[in-house]
């Protein structure tokens, strides 16, 4: 055992450095500009389930996702970004205070569209890296040809869950019913988990057809979940609306609660139709690195500085 750990995962990191060079080769010949936003931000978006890190006056990012939706109202059409968030108090074997995120955007798209770009996203990356399917992540072969599964949130209720979706939100228990009853069930091959409900899309487009519903999906393969993505809301209204019903919650717990972002607020209408896409590319590496702790795929772990 070497005295430092960072000699132990050296493999590791070379794997991750090949990964986000991959990355941002699919994005830049598919015509996407990378993009800078700042990290320390006045007034993220409030949301209840996160809790934000605190820098003077302002706040560290919790996702560049208020920055980036400000460059699609000025006419960036297709952007993306790899970069640093912070969510307090988030710490396991998956989680981390201090995360990479990789995120996209691009106009003319909905959610569904993103779907399509995850599956190539993932096959450019395995044919980057020179790596043959299936994979293999903590002893189960991982079959990643396209199409991957599909599957609604309430079908993934009425198949694993002892109450259907509309109950488990009605009965405040969406959440702790997710993590233990449904994604223990979704195995290891790809599956994308799609419309939420409409109260777990704070910044989410509602079905046209069925406005109870969220244009949202999320990702898991071999049981980590990878991405969030939406169809992206555009109306100041209804995002005005739903960022104070946060804030509501957030203020009955106790936690720190910024002002609103007005200036995002102002620049959501003149936001064309879009969809967006925030993908952890930590556990990226972990899932390619076929390692189960978040700690093996990053340099530093936060006790160690």
């Amino acid at each position: 055992m070497h005295k430092y750990r960072q000699f132990e995962i050296k493999p590791n990191l070379e794997l991750r450095a090949r990964i986000i060079q991959a990355v941002r080769r699919f994005f830049i010949q598919r015509g996407y500009l990378e993009v800078e936003t700042p990290c320390r931000i006045p007034a993220p978006a409030p949301e209840a389930n996160i809790d934000l890190e605190i820098s003077g006056d302002w706040f560290l990012q919790a996702s560049p996702e208020i920055c980036m939706k400000m460059l699609l109202a000025a006419d960036y059409r297709r952007i993306f970004q790899i970069c640093k968030c912070f969510r307090r108090a988030e710490r396991g074997k998956r989680h981390l205070p201090e995360l990479t995120m990789l995120e996209w955007y691009s106009t003319a798209q909905n959610y569904m569209d993103i779907m399509k770009d995850c599956e190539q996203l993932i096959q450019f990356v395995l044919k980057d890296l020179g790596i043959e399917e299936p994979i293999v992540y903590q002893g189960v072969e991982i079959k990643l040809k396209p199409p991957w599964q599909r599957m609604t949130v309430a079908q993934a209720f009425a198949r694993y869950a002892s109450m259907p979706m509309n109950e488990a939100v009605s009965r405040d228990r969406f959440d702790e019913i997710m993590v233990e009853e449904l994604e223990p069930q979704f195995g290891s091959n790809p599956l994308f988990l799609y419309d939420y409900p409409a109260s777990r899309g704070s910044l989410a487009r509602l079905k046209p057809d069925a406005p109870y519903l969220a244009e949202r999906f999320e990702l898991y393969i071999g049981g980590l979940e990878l991405c969030n993505a939406f169809s992206e809301l555009t109306d100041p209204v209804e995002q005005r609306r739903r960022f104070e019903k946060e804030q509501t919650i957030k203020k009955l717990s106790g936690k720190p609660v910024s002002s609103l972002p007005e200036k995002f607020l102002h620049a959501l209408a003149d936001i064309p139709q879009a969809a967006g896409n925030a993908m952890g590319i930590d556990r990226l590496v972990m899932l390619f690195a076929d390692e189960a702790n978040i700690d093996e795929v990053v340099a530093f772990r936060p006790e160690e500085l």
